[in-house]
Parts: structure tokens; sequence; C-alpha cells
């Protein structure tokens, strides 16, 4: 990645955050603010870069990937809130949503390509 990238990365990501954080302030619906925190920008600003470095197979690659790991989203979302009612431990909640979300996500990803495989040794 070169340092063009990073920067163009960087304004996006910020950018998407910063939009997030405003609605937090300015809006009177607050559920609005949590929907905008689960804004796409890191997945559309890959899929971008990767489009104009290697072209439209790796960025659908991107894209297919961030399918499983919004999947993985909804499960750490799910699994912090129930911590959170549970313990009451914002970061012990934080944490495990994470770990939840990554071991989610990857279990997803390896269901997804059996199905794929089952389907094509049988055809």
């Amino acid at each position: 990645m070169n340092k063009q990238d990073l920067f163009i990365r960087f304004l996006l990501g910020g950018a998407a955050v910063s939009l997030s954080y405003l609605i937090t302030i300015i809006s009177p619906w607050k559920i609005l603010a949590g929907i905008f925190a689960a804004f796409p920008a890191v997945m559309l600003t890959a899929v971008i870069m990767v489009g104009i470095a290697s072209g439209t197979k790796k960025a659908t690659n991107i894209a297919r990937g961030s399918v499983y790991g919004m999947c993985g989203g909804i499960v750490c979302v799910t699994t912090v809130l129930i911590a959170l009612e549970i313990t009451n431990n914002w970061l012990f909640s934080i944490i495990l949503g994470l770990i939840f979300w990554l071991g989610s996500s990857i279990a997803i990803s390896a269901l997804k390509e059996r199905a794929t495989r089952k389907v094509i040794g049988h055809v």
C-alpha cells in the first residue's frame, strides 16, 4: 500500500466516523446514531482501493468477505448487548463481542466454502 492509498483510506474512514458522531449529536432519534455507527465505510473504501489497484475480481473478493464480517457484526452487537446487560462491564463486553465477531465471521466463511464445494462436487 502506498502513501496515497493510506491517505485516501484515512480521509474516507475519518469522514464516516465524523458523520456518525455528528448524527449522534444532532439527531433527535438516538437509534439513528447506532445505525450510522455500522456505516460500511471501511468496506467501501477497501473495495474502491482494491478495485483501482487490482481490478474487479479482487474487489469482488473483498466485498464477499465483507458480507461474512457484517454477518459477524450481528453476532458481535448481540454479544456486547447481552454481556453488558449481564455483567455491566463495558470493556469485557466489547472484548467478548470482538472475539465472537471474529469467530463467527470465520465460521460463516468456512460454512459457505464447504457448501460451495458440496454443490460443485455434485454437479
